[in-house]
């Protein structure tokens, strides 16, 4: 296993809950490989286990980050609804990290600063375990997924994305 050190590896170690550290090869452009799933399953994990943190930015200038597994498409609706946000649009390349102190590829749902409002989606309690980023570009972290919830008690959950 790699070994690795981030915000999220010292929460979880702070919290004695069990993780895995999965390398992700980066291609030449140091970006992570598109073929993830493929990737996870030559692990032996659910390919469709992946909790991606999707960051919003909404016209008041607040950021969002949606936790949502399985591959949904977040309902741009019933998200502005829930924010009371007029406008709502994808965070851009530059501002994710700006939003999340972490860099695209590497932003996990959780060790996330205090002023980001998180939304987790009902789709992370499909799966009992769940991978998400690991806070550094190169490396996922697998975990159970009731872990994962637990840790995301208190945000807001709900159905945010399309079925």
């Amino acid at each position: 296993m790699a070994d690795i050190h981030s915000p999220v590896t010292d929460l979880l170690q702070s919290k004695n809950i069990a993780f895995e550290v999965i390398e992700i090869p980066l291609s030449e452009d140091s970006k992570p490989i598109r073929d993830l799933e493929a990737l996870l399953s030559a692990k032996g994990l659910d390919p469709t286990s992946v909790v991606r943190s999707v960051v919003f930015k909404a016209d008041s200038g607040k950021y969002t980050l949606l936790a949502v597994a399985g591959g949904g498409r977040a309902d741009w609706g019933i998200l502005r609804k829930h924010l009371d946000e007029r406008k709502l649009r994808m965070a851009e390349y530059d501002e994710v990290p700006e939003a999340t102190g972490y860099v695209v590829g590497a932003v996990p749902p959780i060790a996330l600063p205090e002023t980001l409002r998180v939304l987790v989606d009902k789709s992370v309690r499909n799966y009992q375990a769940v991978v998400i980023g690991s806070g550094v570009l190169g490396y996922a972290i697998a975990l159970k997924g009731q872990d994962l919830l637990a840790l995301l008690a208190g945000v807001d959950e709900g159905e945010f994305v399309k079925v």
